[in-house]
């Protein structure tokens, strides 16, 4: 058992692009569902974790808007997955106090697991331990184009004025509206990118690379992390 760090300095709001599934069952010879299922014991790992350190905001990319373009037969997987494990994990966020939250295009998501998914979220509504949301048919640049879009009918409609447009109103056009912006954004599997995640809401994280694959990361590399960034100065463009 890894000893608890008192750390002087926390993320708030911690996002996790969750990479390397498919490569860590490729490495094992294995079918990529089996890495998929692995990813889900790493993130049951990490939300205890967090909860431990008492961050308070953790959202994780779980599927893109551009995983629907994958073979469908993993994205069928993929959805089943989603729908067993929003099912099996149901009393654990119940028990631990922790609120779902789901950001992305929930039209695209089949209606069983669409079901599951809205049915979890008013199960935990109440519960304010943590906030655990799933970025789920997610795409950035969708979700900025979205709210633009309604920031503009509200302005025709005169609900809205040009003069009072300013980051703060635009931001209410979200998806995350109901959320502070990430602190630190953590990705796995060596990849040094974004990905079409959280472009607007990351403008000032603090970002950590590691090249573990998702499913090896639990309650070491996430504490690994933590003291990455807690040696990190955040002056927001200041000196």
């Amino acid at each position: 058992m890894v000893k608890k760090i008192n750390f002087k300095n926390i993320p708030n709001h911690l996002a996790i692009i969750m990479d390397g599934n498919g490569r860590w069952a490729k490495k094992r010879n294995l079918d990529r569902i089996n890495g998929h299922r692995e990813g889900i014991k790493s993130l049951r790992a990490v939300v205890s974790a967090v909860m431990e350190y008492g961050i308070k905001y953790l959202t994780v990319y779980a599927f893109s808007s551009e995983n629907w373009q994958r073979p469908k037969t993993e994205v069928n997987s993929l959805m089943f997955l989603l729908d067993e494990y929003l099912n099996i994990e149901l009393p654990f966020l119940i028990k631990n106090k922790i609120r779902l939250n789901f950001i992305g295009n929930i039209e695209r998501i089949p209606e069983n697991s669409k079901k599951t998914l809205l049915r979890v979220i008013d199960k935990t509504k109440e519960c304010d331990n943590l906030y655990l949301t799933l970025a789920l048919s997610y795409g950035s640049r969708e979700e900025i184009l979205a709210a633009a879009v309604r920031m503009a009918k509200d302005m025709k409609n005169g609900k809205i004025k040009i003069k009072d447009a300013d980051e703060n109103l635009f931001s209410s056009y979200l998806y995350s509206k109901n959320m502070p912006d990430p602190d630190f954004l953590i990705r796995t599997s060596g990849e040094k990118r974004v990905s079409n995640f959280m472009l607007y809401q990351i403008a000032y994280a603090e970002i950590y690379f590691t090249k573990t694959l998702w499913p090896d990361f639990g309650r070491k590399e996430l504490i690994r992390a933590l003291k990455n960034y807690e040696k990190r100065v955040r002056r927001f463009g200041k000196t």
